[in-house]
């Protein structure tokens, strides 16, 4: 893994979330460090923050790629920012140039959540090279080891503080140095993990030719956008679908036997927990807009040319029906 993500080490942990809460402890953050991410994530991003006491900072979205506007991070960053976590959406990485820039200029630390990237790359650079990576390996991710996780580094002490705290806290068998957690990854995940990283660049592959087939002949919808100097890996193909009708037509493939998935529905600060027990209360326009248009539509290496016209068909009969 550390080899594909073109860095010197990489930690197995039980799962993605465990991959980012052990690499925030790492690097030292706690109760009144703030890091900087996106508010349009899964919830594990932000939860994972909240575990060690630190608080998320949201900055909203490109609303082309999904992904954190760098434009906007500056103007979040207080005394007590510690770090960045630029979340590389759907398969897309983040902007991570002005994100690097910004990173030195303020001394913070750059923490990627790639759970959702397997060997996405950026200006021919690998996510999980830039700062410290943090990927997933849930059955839903390009590969899987069942569950599990994995951090990315090329800083040898970093490394070793992180197996340290997913073994709790001991470097040598029955001596504890510091207080860790049981967070490591079993030797069967371990081993269905090494056959799926074989398998790796065949299912990127078959992923990126389906996503480019289906952003040739869809209509009706906003395709995904996909930077020129970027290779989107397509853990997820989600469009945009305007006017309101995002679930009138969620359930008109659903009639037609196509499953398709809502990711994500609230942005974190609109959850329920982050309202009532957290306090937060924002408006951030683009992340809330993408919440209430994106529609992931299957993408996966098991499609066949069958199945990607089944998905066209429905998807442009249901615009074309309506206009009729």
């Amino acid at each position: 893994f550390a080899e594909m993500c073109t860095v010197k080490y990489a930690i197995a942990t039980s799962s993605g979330t465990t991959a980012l809460q052990t690499t925030l402890l790492a690097h030292g953050i706690g109760p009144g460090d703030e890091v900087i991410t996106s508010p349009f994530t899964f919830i594990a991003s932000a939860n994972s923050m909240l575990f060690t006491g630190a608080r998320p900072v949201f900055v909203d979205i490109d609303p082309f790629t999904f992904n954190i506007d760098p434009s906007l991070i500056e103007a979040a960053i207080t005394p007590h920012t510690k770090a960045l976590m630029p979340v590389h959406l759907y398969g897309l990485a983040c902007d991570m140039e002005p994100i690097m820039d910004i990173a030195r200029r303020h001394d913070l630390l750059v923490i990627e959540d790639a759970c959702q990237s397997h060997c996405a790359v950026y200006k021919d650079q690998r996510v999980g090279s830039f700062g410290s990576g943090c990927f997933s390996l849930y059955p839903t991710k390009n590969i899987t080891a069942g569950e599990g996780g994995v951090i990315t580094t090329s800083d040898k002490t970093f490394a070793e503080k992180c197996r340290m705290i997913r073994n709790h806290g001991m470097a040598r068998r029955d001596e504890q140095d510091i207080l860790g957690f049981n967070f490591r990854m079993t030797d069967i995940h371990a081993a269905i993990g090494l056959e799926q990283l074989k398998k790796l660049e065949g299912f990127n592959l078959s992923r990126q030719a389906n996503a480019h087939y289906l952003i040739k002949n869809l209509q009706g919808v906003v395709v995904p956008f996909v930077p020129r100097d970027c290779q989107h890996v397509f853990n997820q193909f989600t469009v945009r679908v305007l006017d309101g009708r995002r679930d009138e037509l969620k359930q008109h493939l659903s009639d037609h036997g196509i499953s398709s998935m809502i990711y994500y529905p609230l942005p974190v600060y609109r959850q329920s927990y982050y309202i009532k027990q957290q306090g937060y209360d924002l408006h951030l326009p683009n992340a809330e807009r993408a919440a209430a248009e994106v529609l992931s539509l299957p993408v996966h290496p098991g499609l066949n040319e069958g199945d990607l016209k089944k998905i066209i068909s429905n998807v442009n009969s249901f615009f074309t029906e309506d206009v009729l």
